[in-house]
């Protein structure tokens, strides 16, 4: 899955799916009189609701001219509390579409070489047993073939309630990386790892000298014009402007769920920080791939891709990934998953923009494999009817 926690987040969630989860009780937030043409996506996010018992269900798309926002569900577990249309969310690994664009626009300024290794723009930074920063280029980074060890799966994320509101430093989340061996040599296959940007982030701040959330925040969201989109700042763990609760597993031996609305989103950095809307996320990916946020030779290798095995066709490009449509054709987008929130969606080359957000991951509630899936066919859903 794209996510802040992948690759290992599938058989996490199958063991905590085993634990007993508790249910549920919802409201159905459905329009009362939607057109017939949202018709089949309104069902999609009522059944995310009822079907795969996520509290709350967003989504926004732009087709064909017109544009739509629909939500299920409530926004308070166990209550009855309307969903705000296009609410703000957690957009966890979204993020590193963001990060990749800054990076590409340093490229096209000449201060970056892609296929240069990071040890000259970090030196001595990235050491560990069979890590040789002399091999892995800034390109092995943004496309996930670096091999680098995977610092969200050792800093204590599998039992959320304990570092809910722990603050982290990107060195401190380095050295939890740093600390395990490479899982294969840079360039022989592909692997997500969320260091990958961790340590994109870093080479952002090295070359110009600012903090990276500056960055991205006048590189990409200013420029594309979200006017939802922020990167909280340290000590930060509200969400600021309307937005539904999100729900998560406070502690797999238990099942427990708790409300993770509120936390320190600081292990997420330039790999999942931001937080947004799905009409943001949605207008981010058209604007990306109407070439307003990169030259042309940028968005180019952007849209390299190397096969990822996650699902059935995905491929991994700079930052992105492309994932085919039962419709036909492809759309190009993130997504992410952190604690309380998943979000999915993207563009399409002619025109359609889809962004939706569940707030729970898959099986916080439901069966783990079926609400993921559920949750990418209601975005085929969206692009295709």
């Amino acid at each position: 899955m794209p996510n802040i926690r992948a690759p290992k987040l599938r058989s996490k969630l199958l063991l905590l799916a085993a634990v007993g989860l508790i249910s549920a009780t919802t409201l159905t937030s459905a329009a009362v009189a939607e057109p017939p043409q949202d018709r089949p996506l309104q069902d999609s996010l009522n059944s995310l609701v009822k079907q795969q018992k996520f509290p709350a269900a967003l989504a926004w798309t732009s087709k064909e001219g017109r544009q739509t926002s629909l939500v299920a569900g409530s926004s308070r577990l166990g209550k009855q509390v309307p969903v705000p249309r296009d609410g703000q969310v957690r957009a966890g690994s979204n993020t590193k579409s963001f990060t990749a664009v800054v990076v590409l626009q340093l490229v096209a300024e000449g201060k970056v070489d892609l296929d240069a290794p990071i040890e000259k723009y970090l030196p001595n930074v990235v050491r560990g047993k069979g890590i040789d920063a002399n091999k892995i280029t800034v390109r092995n980074l943004l496309q996930h073939t670096s091999g680098l060890p995977n610092y969200t799966e050792h800093i204590g994320l599998e039992t959320f309630e304990k570092v809910q509101h722990k603050f982290f430093q990107p060195h401190d989340l380095l050295a939890a990386a740093l600390a395990h061996p490479a899982k294969f040599p840079p360039g022989a296959k592909w692997e997500y790892s969320n260091t990958n940007y961790l340590i994109a982030g870093m080479l952002i701040e090295k070359i110009t000298e600012r903090p990276v959330q500056e960055q991205i925040t006048q590189r990409v969201i200013k420029k594309a014009g979200l006017r939802h989109t922020y990167w909280p700042q340290p000590g930060d763990q509200t969400i600021r402007e309307d937005h539904p609760h999100g729900y998560a597993l406070g502690n797999p031996e238990t099942g427990k769920v708790i409300d993770a609305t509120e936390m320190d989103p600081s292990w997420g950095g330039a790999a999942g920080q931001l937080i947004s809307t799905p009409s943001d996320l949605a207008k981010f990916a058209r604007v990306l791939l109407d070439g307003r946020l990169l030259p042309a030779e940028q968005l180019a290798e952007m849209r390299k891709t190397v096969s990822a095995p996650l699902l059935p066709g995905w491929r991994y490009g700079l930052g992105v990934f492309s994932i085919p449509l039962s419709c036909g054709g492809r759309y190009w987008g993130h997504g992410g998953d952190i604690d309380g929130f998943e979000t999915r969606g993207g563009a399409t080359d002619d025109g359609r923009a889809v962004g939706l957000a569940v707030t729970a991951l898959p099986g916080t509630f439901g069966d783990p494999e079926k609400s993921a899936d559920a949750v990418m066919s209601a975005v085929d859903t969206a692009f295709c009817k």
